[in-house]
């Protein structure tokens, strides 16, 4: 680079930018000369410094924009991240179902829905389900896609049993009271505590804890899966206290319990449902067994969300149901059974001491319309486990799977 001349000539003809002829003697014949003499080792010099120069100021511009990069090369704001989502306007005059949709058909997703969702979101998801469902529908699809409109312990759930694809999670913050009872460092502590006993964690947890489990369960399968296990055998369950305290109670074992709980279900109170009785004294009752022990032991079925339903489908003559679990499960018993009428258990205090018709999990109803439309537009959030933890963490719940 001795010939004052180059710099300006690559200017010229690599960059494109116009060469002040005062302040340059070359004319044309004389630079493609000088340029003709570069080596080729120099032009790829020349190419690699252009490139990185390209890159510093798209760089410092995403900074100022306050965005960064995905690892799929998605541009993301600042704002984004920190809220957990894609906070993005969208013209109100969409028909944002079929805006949806239509993005699904374009990117080979499929929209994957908890029961606990809200209405509109089961109405235009491939497939509404229960924690068990969902995960046989994570390992079994073929899209390239998943939405997992639910809480992230969900979505780690897809991941986990679908490495290769994309899973979006339309809202990062959509978290779990039992999940969050449950820290990975705090369980292996524990562990370390028991020498001997096998782990079964409750699938309300992270991919971190699942890491450090023997077997995961569900609602729908816990009885089922723990049959396998010896009676003698030494478990330490959970995280869910209710669950594991049910499980113990109907096969006659003694796990030790995790002392966690669902933040929606801990609200359900007996009284509430003799009241709701009294009322209705024809109609039967139906609760969650993340519910506590008195709940449970007035219930006339208990089970998961899908046991629920499946009751409801299978007796046409039972007009009348009470319903202990999250308010998001009467949008499709209705739609199952649109001739029976089912009372949902008001919980025992609501916010602000003012009492309410239903018990409502926050976090699932994080997950809206807009935010799905977004996150399919944008593809982000995406989901990403540790490759470390997910190799163990993929164990107990292909177990699960293999029993359930």
């Amino acid at each position: 680079m001795d010939n004052p001349h180059i710099s300006l000539i690559i200017r010229q003809k690599i960059l494109n930018e116009p060469v002040d002829n005062r302040t340059c003697c070359v004319d044309s014949e004389k630079a493609m000369l000088v340029t003709k003499k570069l080596s080729t080792y120099q032009h790829y010099i020349i190419l690699i410094l252009f490139l990185f120069s390209l890159k510093i100021k798209r760089d410092i511009k995403n900074r100022v924009l306050g965005k960064t990069k995905t690892r799929n090369n998605i541009d993301m704001k600042k704002e984004w991240i920190e809220k957990g989502y894609v906070d993005e306007q969208v013209d109100a005059s969409l028909d944002l179902k079929k805006e949806i949709r239509n993005l699904c058909k374009e990117k080979d997703a499929i929209i994957l829905a908890h029961y606990y969702t809200v209405g509109d979101i089961q109405d235009i998801a491939d497939f509404v389900g229960d924690s068990l469902a969902l995960a046989r529908k994570a390992a079994e699809t073929d899209a390239k896609v998943m939405v997992m409109c639910g809480v992230h312990f969900m979505a780690e759930t897809c991941k986990l049993l679908s490495p290769d694809k994309t899973v979006l999670c339309p809202d990062l913050t959509a978290g779990c009271s039992l999940a969050d009872s449950c820290r990975a460092e705090d369980l292996k502590k524990f562990k370390d505590e028991h020498p001997g006993y096998k782990v079964v964690s409750y699938v309300n947890t992270t991919a971190a804890v699942k890491a450090l489990t023997d077997c995961v369960v569900t609602s729908g399968n816990a009885e089922k899966v723990m049959a396998s296990f010896p009676k003698d055998e030494k478990i330490i369950f959970g995280p869910d206290y209710n669950l594991g305290n049910y499980i113990n109670s109907v096969s006659g074992r003694n796990m030790l319990l995790w002392n966690g709980g669902c933040h929606v279900h801990e609200k359900f109170s007996v009284e509430a449902i003799v009241k709701l009785k009294q009322e209705h004294p024809g109609a039967l009752v139906m609760a969650h067994l993340e519910c506590k022990a008195p709940v449970l032991a007035v219930a006339d079925v208990k089970g998961s969300t899908a046991t629920m339903l499946n009751y409801a489908k299978a007796h046409p003559e039972l007009k009348e149901y009470i319903i202990a679990t999250e308010a998001g499960i009467l949008h499709e018993l209705e739609r199952s059974c649109p001739d029976v009428k089912f009372y949902p258990v008001p919980p025992e205090v609501s916010e602000g001491g003012v009492g309410c018709s239903c018990n409502e999990c926050e976090y699932m109803k994080k997950n809206t319309l807009q935010k799905i439309y977004n996150t399919l537009k944008y593809g982000w959030p995406s989901v990403e486990v540790d490759p470390e933890i997910a190799r163990d963490a993929v164990k107990p719940i292909e177990k699960m799977l293999s029993l359930s």
